[in-house]
C-alpha cells in the first residue's frame, strides 16, 4: 500500500524547485506528498535500528510564517495531490519526531551541512544515514526543477543495484516510461550480468521492458556517463558489500551524481520493494 512521500520544505528558491521536483515525482508516481515544514531546527527519525537526528541547515527556517502559504500556493497552482505533515510526537519539546513509514522521502544531497561546507559530488552524511537505515527509496532532485522522460537504472551487481533495478522495472510499469541499463563492466562480460539478474530477479519479462542497455566494456566511467540521456532519472542501488569495509557507500555514486545533471532515486540495504 502507498503512504506516500515525505518532503522537507527549505523557504528559500532553491527549497521551491526542490518542491516543485517532489510534486512531478507524486504525480508520476500516483502517491500522496506530504510536505512538513520545520519550526525547529533539528528533528528526529527512528527506524527499525538506528535513530538519526538531523539537525537542519538555517535556511530551512527562514521565513516561517510565509512557508505554510507558499507551499499551499504553490501545491495548489501545480495542481497535486499533497497535505502539510503536521507532526504530533516529540521527544523534547523543540525535538518533533518524524514518521518513517513513508514510501519514499525526497531529501537535496545536503540537509544538514551548509552548502559551501560541502564539495561539489558529496552526498551529506545525514543523508547517507538516512539511506543506510530507511526502508524507503531517497529521492535525490536535481537542484532546479527537471522533469524526467525515461528511467536508467545504474547496474552494477550489487545485491542494492538489483533491488534499484526491481524498483525501475515496476516504475516503469506503472508509469510507462522506457527503462534503459547502465554497466561499467569493470571485466565482466554482459552475459555474467544477465546471468545476476536471471538468478535474482527470477524474471525475463524485465529483458523485453530495458529499451537499451548502455554496456561499456572500455573507457573511464566519467567518459562513458556522457551518453546517460540528460532527462531520465537515475535509480542506483548504494551501501554495496565490502570484504574489508562491511557496507561502504561507494566512490562511483558520488561521481556519477558529481558530474550529471540527472534526478537520482537511491535505495539502500534496508529498502524492500512492497
Amino acid at each position: 500500500m502507498d503512504k506516500g512521500i515525505l518532503h522537507i520544505y527549505r523557504n528559500v528558491p532553491f527549497g521551491k524547485e526542490t518542491l516543485l521536483s517532489s510534486i512531478y515525482f507524486s504525480k508520476k508516481m500516483d502517491s500522496e506528498l506530504f510536505v512538513y515544514i520545520p519550526r525547529y531546527r533539528k528533528f528526529n527519525m527512528y527506524f527499525d535500528n538506528q535513530a538519526v537526528q538531523v539537525t537542519l541547515d538555517p535556511s530551512y527556517l527562514k521565513d516561517q510564517d510565509l512557508a505554510e502559504k507558499r507551499v499551499l500556493d504553490i501545491i495548489k497552482r501545480e495542481g497535486a495531490f499533497a497535505s502539510i505533515l503536521k507532526v504530533e510526537d516529540f521527544s523534547a519539546s523543540t525535538l518533533p519526531d518524524l514518521p518513517t513509514d513513508f514510501s519514499f522521502m525526497t531529501c537535496p544531497r545536503v540537509i544538514s551541512d551548509i552548502l559551501k561546507k560541502i564539495y561539489p559530488g558529496q552526498i551529506g552524511p545525514t543523508v547517507r544515514r538516512i539511506l543506510l537505515n530507511a526502508r524507503f527509496p531517497v529521492f535525490l532532485p536535481s537542484p532546479v526543477f527537471k522533469p524526467w522522460k525515461s528511467l536508467v537504472v545504474m547496474f552494477g551487481g550489487s545485491n542494492t543495484s538489483i533491488n534499484a533495478l526491481s524498483l525501475g522495472y515496476a516504475i516503469a510499469q506503472q508509469t510507462d516510461l522506457p527503462l534503459f541499463l547502465f554497466t561499467q563492466s569493470e571485466g565482466k562480460s554482459q552475459s555474467w550480468y544477465e546471468d545476476i539478474i536471471c538468478n535474482e530477479i527470477k524474471s525475463y519479462d524485465i529483458f523485453e521492458q530495458v529499451k537499451e542497455w548502455y554496456f561499456f566494456e572500455n573507457g573511464e566511467l566519467e567518459t562513458n556517463l556522457f551518453n546517460v540521456p540528460h532527462n531520465a532519472m537515475l535509480l542506483a542501488g548504494i551501501f554495496g558489500h565490502s570484504l574489508i569495509k562491511g557496507l561502504v557507500f561507494g566512490g562511483k555514486i558520488e561521481l556519477m551524481q558529481s558530474i550529471l545533471p540527472n534526478n537520482f532515486l537511491l535505495v539502500g540495504p534496508n529498502f524492500l520493494l512492497k
